[in-house]
């Protein structure tokens, strides 16, 4: 990897006796997306903040753009931006005036104000809105709202915490297209989510887990890990009608090893010696006649269960 945009060593965090992040080490290139994963409480936001220097760690260190982000805070604030989860713009506010006063805000007036003003208007496609007060627009025209005024200082690291919580399915992919026009032009991405679709158009993903970094890669490299393929098992996609049914009788099988719903079909993990006909013989027992049975490879939500569950288990390093 060249120079990485951000580097985190041993990354630590403690609260008196509790450790919210414990020695996390992980590292991005410019113009990644890089996806940060794990249950609520497990850390994710504590590194968010360390890394923009709101939190000063309690051991280890990180960079961004080569600045210590402990130590060098005020070079840090201009290479990043960050959008909440949560809107945390002014509600009573209009687009257009809520774009002026955070350009004002990080010092810009005059000519290059309308420049970046401008230039903000077309990438986020804003402009039917402008007079329109932030409080009356949709969900995803907020975030679109909200991502301008992050980028008005034009930063190369922008941190996206749940970016697309609570907005429709069209408004969340309409706001990737526009996570992926920055990405190609230089902005590294740092985004924090529980949607597994979102999670496999990261160009690498990290998984924390109660504080601790349970592994960090590209996501097909992920799905590769001895923990998610055990040895002796495959992973098939079972399709049919009622498949809640399907599920409750397939899970009583000898050699079903895992078993959950995914959409109209059934993801199971089983035993190597667990003939395929057993399965159709199961379902048809309980009314279900037919049932496409085919082999597939592990999603990232596979890959994050199984490393939950080892960790739970005890098994985990």
């Amino acid at each position: 990897m060249p120079d990485p945009m951000i580097q985190c060593e041993n990354l630590t965090k403690r609260f008196g006796h509790f450790t919210a992040v414990d020695h996390v080490s992980f590292s991005v290139a410019k113009g990644d997306i890089f996806g940060f994963l794990g249950p609520n409480g497990s850390g994710k936001s504590t590194v968010i903040r360390m890394l923009c220097g709101l939190l000063e760690p309690s051991d280890g260190r990180a960079t961004i753009g080569g600045f210590d982000v402990a130590k060098e805070t005020d070079h840090i604030k201009s290479l990043i931006g960050y959008m909440s989860q949560k809107f945390s713009l002014y509600d009573e506010l209009t687009v257009h005036e809520n774009l002026q006063f955070y350009g004002r805000l990080y010092g810009l007036s005059g000519a290059a104000l309308k420049k970046r003003y401008d230039e903000l208007i077309a990438l986020t496609h804003l402009e039917p809105y402008l007079t329109r007060r932030a409080s009356l627009l949709s969900g995803g025209w907020r975030q679109r709202l909200a991502m301008a005024c992050s980028l008005v200082h034009q930063p190369q690291v922008l941190f996206l915490d749940e970016p697309t919580a609570g907005i429709d399915p069209v408004a969340r992919r309409e706001l990737w297209d526009l996570l992926f026009e920055f990405s190609s032009n230089g902005i590294t991405l740092f985004v924090t989510t529980h949607y597994m679709d979102e999670a496999e158009r990261c160009s690498h993903v990290g998984y924390i887990y109660l504080s601790k970094l349970v592994v960090c890669g590209e996501p097909d490299e992920l799905k590769r890990l001895p923990s998610v393929n055990p040895r002796g098992t495959r992973r098939l996609d079972v399709t049919c009608e009622h498949v809640t049914t399907g599920l409750k009788a397939v899970r009583k099988l000898d050699g079903v090893q895992g078993a959950t719903v995914f959409g109209q079909s059934m993801h199971l993990l089983v035993s190597d010696a667990l003939p395929e006909q057993a399965l159709r013989d199961e379902l048809a027992r309980v009314g279900i006649a037919q049932a496409d049975v085919r082999p597939i490879a592990p999603s990232l939500e596979d890959v994050f269960v199984a490393l939950t569950n080892e960790r739970e288990n005890g098994n985990g390093k």
